[in-house]
Parts: C-alpha cells; sequence; structure tokens
C-alpha cells in the first residue's frame, strides 16, 4: 500500500527541522556518581553526566576547577557509581554541594561548600576491594577504577579523563542466573536528558552482537 500515513509523512519533511541554539548538549547521557580521594584522606562524591565505555576504559568529562579535577589529577583513584532511576533524588540533593574550598569564582553564589557528601546525600560508603576510594553502597553498579589520562578538552574549559575499570560490582538482581552478563531487561540507568532524570523504556529489540541469554521476566 503506497498511501501516505501522517506519521510517515512527518517522518519524511526534513524541510521541518529549525536550527537551535540550546544551551546544553546533554542528549541522553547516564548519570554517575564519582568517588575520589582528597588531600587529606577523606573522600568527595559528586554527579556527572558526561560518561561513556569504550570496552573497560570509562571515559569521563568533568569541570576542570572542581574536587573532582583537582583530586584526580594527583590521585587516580576512583569508583564510577550508577545509580538506578529511583535514586535521582540522591543525585539532586549533591547537585548543588562542592568539595572544594573556596568554593571556585564560577560556583560562588550557586553552591555552597559540603565536606561529607554521602551524608549529605543520604547515601552509605562502602569499601572498595582495589582502590581507595569508597563505593556508593546504594548504587546497583560499581566500577573500581584508576585514571590513566587526563587531560584539557579543546575549549580548555573541562578535563577529559581516561579511566581503566579494575573491578565491576552488580547487584546480583540485575545479572543473569548463571553468567557475567548485566540483564538490560532488568537494569535501567539514570538518564540524564536535558538537565531532566529519567529512566529507560521498554525494550525494542536486541543487537545481532548481544551475548546476553534472553530471559523470561
Amino acid at each position: 500500500m503506497d498511501t501516505a500515513t501522517p506519521s510517515t509523512t512527518r517522518d519524511n519533511t526534513s524541510a521541518a527541522h529549525a536550527a537551535i541554539e540550546p544551551s546544553i548538549l546533554y542528549f541522553g547521557t547516564p548519570v554517575v556518581l564519582l568517588s575520589t580521594e582528597n588531600e587529606n584522606g577523606s573522600f568527595n562524591l559528586a554527579p556527572m553526566s558526561s560518561a561513556w565505555a569504550l570496552g573497560h576504559v570509562i571515559v569521563l568529562g568533568l569541570g576542570s576547577g572542581g574536587q573532582t579535577a583537582h583530586n584526580l589529577r594527583s590521585r587516580p583513584d576512583l569508583v564510577v557509581n550508577l545509580p538506578a532511576p529511583a535514586q535521582w533524588p540522591a543525585v539532586e540533593r549533591l547537585a548543588p554541594l562542592t568539595g572544594r574550598t573556596p568554593i571556585p569564582v564560577d560556583k560562588r553564589g550557586t553552591f555552597r561548600f559540603e565536606p561529607d557528601k554521602f551524608a549529605a546525600a543520604g547515601l552509605r560508603p562502602e569499601p572498595s576491594e582495589l582502590v581507595r576510594p569508597p563505593r556508593v553502597a546504594e548504587c546497583p553498579i560499581q566500577l573500581e577504577a584508576r585514571a590513566a589520562r587526563v587531560q584539557p578538552d579543546a575549549s580548555g574549559a573541562f578535563l577529559i579523563v581516561e579511566a581503566e575499570v579494575l573491578r565491576v560490582h552488580a547487584d546480583p538482581r540485575i545479572v543473569v542466573p548463571g553468567s557475567q552478563h548485566i540483564d538490560p531487561a532488568v537494569w535501567s540507568p539514570l538518564i540524564y536528558n536535558f538537565r531532566h532524570y529519567f529512566g529507560l523504556g521498554p525494550e525494542l529489540g536486541r543487537s545481532f552482537r548481544s551475548q546476553t541469554p534472553r530471559q523470561s521476566h
């Protein structure tokens, strides 16, 4: 049948695109909580939403003036904690806080200094196995890692961190039984979509490269 439906008509009208200038480009990226070590041996916990994985390397983008950037320049151990969608209020409690004192100029008037980020967020630290910073006990996935390269981005306003993942911890409820696979039908990351929080919708399909056994839920 060649009759066009309203949906196909909309899909084919590329002239309807508008040139816009959004202030940020967070077009659906996962939220992570980074735990790092401060100079005095205490620990910082910071939310961020520019993270992606390439094999067993996690690439992070973060502000160059924050405490996390300061820590990773000289103490490369970190934990990449992935919260579930229902944990977005804890993430948001961290959002206006900084572990940097004095507060960086670009954060003054908007952020406040907080030395105990775990307590402020209502989260519990638990010891890591291979790195010094603790994991976030409530996060379903925790990646112990070590920064291998820390360098400025093209603008100079951010740092690009390449971190090698040393150990993966996962809540057993999101692991396919008898396997080493996260069950994507059970696990949903918290997504930062243009400064709004979302989870994933229902599965649409699977890649031909998927190695995850099919599960009935």
